[in-house]
């Protein structure tokens, strides 16, 4: 007998939560704001809502399916199964964190807050899950994704953007080639280096690119192309800029070696879950196999 589909309730504590469990009780956690001139109703309201929203999506759920929640910061513990059907409910950050850890089941972005977030992954109200859960592995948008694979087999994935470079805010030293340029090379010292989707061309990829002078046309959310920029590239005796920009069809890599201790790489800002490279060590990104399947 098949099982009956599950689904997975994805959300984050809130910033009222948090506050409270800091500070022990709510009038202490008010006490504190009102020093620093905020009030916490102002939290409390975004909180309640957030709330509503969980409860409601819950609701909508068939009485015959499965249920499971996970909290964004237990993602990386939490096993998925093929069968599964995730619901996002949060900001559109939230749906790029999970992205990282699915192998092709649908994805239905609920907006908890509708006029504080953009809507580009959390597209869909409450209201309208029940509708699509009925329909989630129809109607989907298959969203291109990056990857970065390390010579010793590490693998990372990212809807958004991966950044490669040192943590903190030391210096990056490394090489940077393209795998399709004959073995050719650059030593590099920079702030470290963004590789971004068509997705992520609504984030921290776009504000690089404008700064630019936007000469790359920027991907679509579905285009298997990427846009890649090194960050602050410092040239001197031993280091070079002529590498700093450049794109990413669907079968090119950008290669980096590490020549600094220690290099890492994160996706999609989530630092505390990154590759860890060390000395001559290498690691190559580019437009990754996997797909994010968001309902649309």
């Amino acid at each position: 007998m098949s099982l009956a589909p599950r689904v997975v309730l994805v959300h984050r504590t809130t910033e009222y939560e948090e506050l409270v469990a800091h500070h022990g009780t709510h009038g202490q956690a008010a006490f504190f704001l009102s020093t620093r001139g905020r009030d916490i109703e102002e939290l409390a309201d975004r909180h309640r809502r957030t709330r509503a929203a969980l409860a409601e999506v819950t609701a909508a759920i068939p009485l015959t399916w499965r249920q499971s929640r996970v909290e964004r910061r237990d993602l990386h513990r939490f096993l998925f199964a093929p069968e599964d059907v995730v619901v996002v409910v949060g900001q559109d950050g939230l749906v790029a964190n999970v992205a990282k850890y699915l192998a092709g089941q649908p994805v239905l972005g609920v907006d908890s807050e509708p006029g504080r977030n953009p809507g580009v992954l959390v597209r869909h109200r409450p209201s309208e899950v029940a509708r699509l859960l009925a329909v989630a592995e129809r109607e989907v948008d298959e969203l291109t994704m990056v990857e970065a694979v390390a010579d010793d087999t590490q693998r990372l994935l990212a809807l958004n953007e991966i950044y490669l470079g040192a943590a903190g805010h030391q210096t990056a030293r490394y090489r940077l080639g393209l795998d399709d340029d004959g073995g050719v090379a650059e030593a590099q010292a920079s702030s470290g280096v963004l590789v971004g989707t068509g997705t992520g061309a609504t984030g921290w990829l776009r504000s690089v690119w404008r700064e630019r002078g936007a000469q790359l046309r920027l991907p679509g959310p579905a285009e298997e192309r990427l846009l890649w920029f090194v960050r602050e590239a410092w040239p001197s005796p031993a280091t070079g800029t002529s590498l700093v920009a450049g794109e990413l069809t669907a079968s090119a890599r950008l290669r980096l070696t590490v020549e600094s201790e220690r290099l890492i790489a994160f996706g999609d800002g989530m630092e505390g879950d990154a590759l860890e490279l060390t000395w001559g060590q290498s690691v190559r990104v580019g437009v990754c196999r996997e797909r994010l399947r968001l309902v649309g």
